[in-house]
């Protein structure tokens, strides 16, 4: 897993300083994806594999000032180009791993994961720690803005259906970990599987 973890920080950290120049309209995205999960004022939630913290201005409007916002992240330089940008504002930014996160249980209303699940190697006991960290019936919304197909044409790939983030692979991925898929949408313009924390 320490190999796993080396890879993740080293991939972003060559590329924190410019994320954000390299997908500069995906901020609707990230604002519809938010609104999707439904987040109530004063609710606590986590950004699990923020990076440069896009997702935390969206995340903190949702939650109001109530409410507490989360951003966690592997990589340093990701942590630090989010505070650039001004983003830790929004929320509390923790260097941390989320496999392992620093978190009483039960103490989180939802995880939004941009980008999260192709990166938690292996992906189980990833999203076990999460469903630990939520409240029973709390949310986890896996996002990206785009979807499977359009994601695997940027790599110059074919999507297969092995692929993590395959309805018939993530659902009962998540049913072991912890939670029940609730909502899936796979199109072109975005990835968004929405999963409520079982008892």
């Amino acid at each position: 897993m320490a190999d796993d973890q080396t890879q993740v920080q080293d991939f972003f950290a060559a590329r924190a300083a410019d994320w954000d120049n390299r997908f500069p309209d995906d901020g609707p995205a990230y604002a519809a994806a938010v609104g999707a999960l439904g987040l109530r004022p004063g609710d606590t939630v986590l950004d699990a594999g923020c990076g440069t913290g896009r997702a935390l201005p969206a995340l903190r409007g949702a939650v109001g000032p109530r409410g507490r916002v989360l951003g966690a992240d592997l990589t340093p330089a990701m942590l630090e180009a989010a505070g650039r940008a001004g983003r830790d504002r929004s929320g509390q930014l923790l260097l941390t791993d989320v496999t392992r996160l620093p978190l009483q249980a039960g103490v989180l209303d939802a995880v939004f994961g941009a980008g999260l699940i192709s990166h938690l190697s292996p992906p189980g006991p990833g999203l076990a720690e999460l469903a630990r960290a939520v409240r029973p019936g709390g949310q986890l919304a896996l996002f990206h803005p785009i979807g499977r197909a359009a994601l695997a044409a940027r790599h110059g790939r074919r999507i297969t259906d092995d692929d993590l983030r395959a309805e018939p692979r993530l659902r009962p991925l998540l049913a072991r970990s912890g939670w029940r898929l609730v909502s899936y949408t796979d199109e072109d313009a975005r990835f968004f599987a929405r999963a409520v924390r079982t008892d």
